[in-house]
């Protein structure tokens, strides 16, 4: 692969035009949608060779929000594409001013391992709604999957407008020292700083949707067995390996016993009695991230599972409790099926423990008491997050989804993936019917004019 080829060819296949037609763009995105249709099956099978993953959660948080997001951006295109009318000024009337969206160019997208199909192609309907001609970079560790997105959408779309480089680390190197319009990250923290630090040697813009330790509290008015369920499902969806999983648990003291009684149901209805054999589980990616995960079993005492196979890659859904101080699982983000649990006695204290952490991704909070919520909200800075459930909120085309600080920065999804692939171009039209001297020289007697005009 030469990085500055690939880019060479996109830059001039941008140059020429063809993609910055309405028609171009809508043809493109329905293109896509019928590969994800045909290619379904391909899709699926590659995913569950990479890590397990069952068809319908496959459907559920990667197919279906593809198809669900191109449908809804092919509907209101035509409309955010058109110039849009904003107000004048008295400095300057007469004139008329309106803004337009071009598109930045050549997009890279680093796509992560964990949902290795819809965040390789999510962000790339935003970027060819905008106009962009794109170069989408696979995690090499879902090699299957990311096999399948280079053969499949070789077949489908031409090389100098989407090309999918296979590759590991000095890929990702040579790709990050090209000259890109514009790069969107997905990944870890420590990565996105080093995909930020290459991008500032040709001051790229950058969208970087990273991590971080996503808390979920639970207070006593809370609905106990429905939000044992809604945290079960959305800890343990795809095992865990979810940028947006509840990453550690706040109960409140009072209802501790009964919400981990609950929780502990809502996994065996979920998985049964032996979550190994179920079909509805996947496993871990690989063993380095089994033993990674493996190793925090040890920062707390095991409430539910604790099981590992490291030949099958499979840890089953876990609760820790009394974590030992310092431990790891505390300070690192888990990114996998086990669930540490602290307790508190009134919520002051739970958003102390969420304040003295790195600004999370995504928060939860169960609760009936609107002052519960209102505090939560006010105090602690968070990318997104819901109210009385877990994950859901990433299915809302009109709420942004991005982090804030070390979780990153920049968001998509909707309307903001558009904006997000769009520079906005401000433009101001004057006629010359009329003049006004007072800007120019000479400005003696002019000063209190100006004043007057500005205030």
């Amino acid at each position: 692969m030469d990085g500055k080829k690939l880019l060479e060819r996109q830059r001039t296949y941008f140059r020429s035009g063809a993609t910055k037609s309405v028609d171009f763009r809508i043809h493109q995105l329905e293109t896509l949608k019928k590969v994800l249709t045909e290619h379904e099956e391909e899709f699926n099978q590659s995913v569950y060779n990479d890590f397990k993953k069952p068809e319908l959660e496959m459907y559920a948080t990667e197919m279906g929000i593809l198809q669900n997001e191109i449908s809804y951006v092919l509907k209101k295109l035509k409309k955010w594409i058109r110039p849009q009318k904003v107000s004048g000024s008295w400095v300057n009337f007469p004139s008329k001013n309106y803004t337009v969206a071009e598109p930045y160019g050549s997009v890279l997208i680093i796509a992560p391992w964990n949902y290795p199909v819809q965040l390789a192609l999510l962000p790339m309907v935003g970027a060819i709604a905008a106009g962009n001609t794109v170069v989408i970079k696979p995690s090499e560790i879902t090699s299957h999957t990311s096999q399948a997105l280079k053969e499949i959408l070789g077949k489908w779309f031409k090389e100098e407008f989407v090309a999918v480089v296979e590759g590991g680390v000095e890929t990702n190197q040579e790709l990050l020292a090209q000259d890109f319009d514009y790069i969107f990250f997905t990944g870890s923290t420590r990565v996105g700083k080093i995909v930020m630090e290459a991008a500032a040697k040709n001051l790229t813009p950058v969208t970087l949707e990273l991590g971080g330790k996503s808390p979920c509290i639970v207070d006593e008015s809370a609905d106990l067995e429905t939000a044992a369920r809604r945290i079960a499902w959305g800890k343990f969806v795809n095992a865990g390996q979810t940028c947006v999983a509840p990453d550690y648990l706040l109960l409140q003291s009072s209802i501790k016993k009964k919400f981990l009684e609950y929780f502990e149901k809502a996994v065996t209805d979920f998985y049964g009695e032996n979550p190994k054999e179920s079909p509805d589980y996947p496993r871990i990616v690989n063993e380095d991230h089994h033993k990674r995960l493996a190793g925090y079993l040890d920062d707390g005492k095991v409430f539910l599972g604790g099981d590992t196979d490291s030949k099958d890659c499979y840890i089953s859904p876990t609760v820790l409790t009394n974590i030992r101080e310092g431990a790891a699982i505390m300070e690192e983000e888990i990114f996998g099926p086990i669930l540490p649990v602290l307790s508190y006695k009134e919520l002051p204290e739970a958003i102390d423990m969420i304040q003295s952490k790195p600004k999370p991704l995504a928060l939860y909070l169960f609760t009936k008491k609107k002052e519960a919520e209102k505090a939560v909200l006010e105090k602690c800075s968070f990318g997104g997050g819901a109210i009385n459930d877990t994950l859901a909120h990433l299915g809302n085309h009109n709420l942004p989804f991005g982090g804030v600080g070390s979780s990153g920065m920049g968001a998509y999804h909707g309307k903001r993936s558009f904006e997000t692939f769009s520079h906005i171009k401000s433009i101001m039209k004057k006629s010359f019917w009329l003049d006004i001297p007072f800007r120019y020289a000479p400005y003696e007697g002019k000063l209190k004019w100006v004043k007057r005009v500005l205030k």
